[in-house]
Order: C-alpha cells, then structure tokens, then sequence
C-alpha cells in the first residue's frame, strides 16, 4: 500500500535531488527509499522498478531543460541564441549534475519520441536556421553543438580544468565565440576523398 504524502510526482523529484546529490548512477529505489524513510517496496506503488525510476528522472531533467532553454532564446537569433542555449545547458549540467546525465539516459523509442527531448531538439534545429544551414549541415551541425556542450561540461563538472588558466569561463566563452564564426562560414560542400583513399579496396572481412 503506498504511504500517504508519497506520490509517483514526489517520488520522482526526490530521485532527481537524490541523484544531484550521489550521482545519477547511483539513485537507485533502494537508496531513494532510505532517503524518504520507506521500505523500498513502498516505492513501487509509484514506480516499476529502477529503470522506471530513472526513465521518470531523465523525462524530469529533459523536461526543465527544455522549459529553460524555450525561455532564454525567445526572441533571440544569430550569436544571441546560441549563447543563450548553451548557458543553460551549462547552468544545468553545474547546477543538477545528476539531472543532467539523466537527461542523456538511454530511451526506449517509443519513450523518446514522446518526451522533452523532441522539443530540445527543434529547439537547437529553429536556432541553426537562423545561421540558414539546410540538411545534411544543420545535422551535422547539431551533433557538433551536442558534442562540444556535453564533453565541455563533463569536463568542467569533473575538475578538468581546475589547476589549469584561463579559468573554464573564459574558454567558454571563447568556444562560443569560435562556435559562432564556424556556423557563420559552414562549409556547404564536402571535399572529395583523397585519390588513394577512393581507389583503396577495403580489406575483406
């Protein structure tokens, strides 16, 4: 029988600060159990089971990820945009580290399809239009962006550049600016393969 006070809302929330808190791999219904003074089966009168539980916390974080960003490049294009949605997406990552590697949880299609991250996503595609990329650039471009902002922050978030100068703001910024210059002068034509690159054969398998 679930305890009174405890909802799947509250449950999942208590996940995501408890996952802030020791790490998105470790907030496990065992341990969000002892946290809310329950027995861990109690939880699952509001969740399955640990993937639920952290499928609920990854839909959270994509979810106030998305609010975030929505609200910071409204109105905005250009350099302005892309300076807002990455400074929430740091803001996020060093504020809510667990949140953060919640929302990068792996999702079923189905799950995925329905989620935030739909949003988050034409949220980034609306903001390369503006530096007027069309397919296949503005994919690629996308997985850029992702990978900078993620290995940025993994970085950050850990300690990397800690003992090292300049300090991490400035090469954000930095980053943003060259990230800026790149999208602005996109090569729009791919090069052609070098000539003993197209006429190697591949060895067989």
């Amino acid at each position: 029988m679930a305890r009174a006070g405890l909802t799947a809302e509250s449950v999942v929330r208590a996940g995501a600060e408890l996952a802030d808190e020791v790490g998105f791999a470790h907030a496990t219904p065992a341990e969000l159990a002892r946290r809310l003074g329950v027995r861990t089966a109690s939880l699952y009168s509001h969740v399955a089971n640990a993937h639920d539980l952290k499928t609920r916390i990854a839909l959270l974080a994509l979810e106030e990820l998305a609010d975030r960003v929505s609200a910071a490049i409204a109105g905005r294009a250009g350099k302005d945009a892309l300076t807002a949605f990455a400074n929430v997406y740091r803001d996020y990552a060093l504020a809510h580290p667990g949140r953060f590697a919640a929302a990068r949880y792996r999702l079923d299609p189905q799950t995925a399809a329905a989620s935030a991250g739909v949003r988050h996503a034409r949220m980034m595609r609306a903001l390369l239009r503006g530096y007027d990329l069309a397919e296949p650039h503005q994919t690629h471009a996308v997985r850029l962006l992702g990978s900078v902002f993620a290995g940025f922050v993994d970085l950050e978030s850990n300690g990397g550049f800690a003992h090292s100068s300049p300090d991490s703001a400035q090469s954000w910024t930095a980053i943003l600016d060259a990230l800026d210059g790149l999208l602005r002068t996109w090569p729009t034509t791919s090069r052609p393969l070098p000539r003993h690159l197209r006429t190697a054969k591949r060895p067989r398998p």
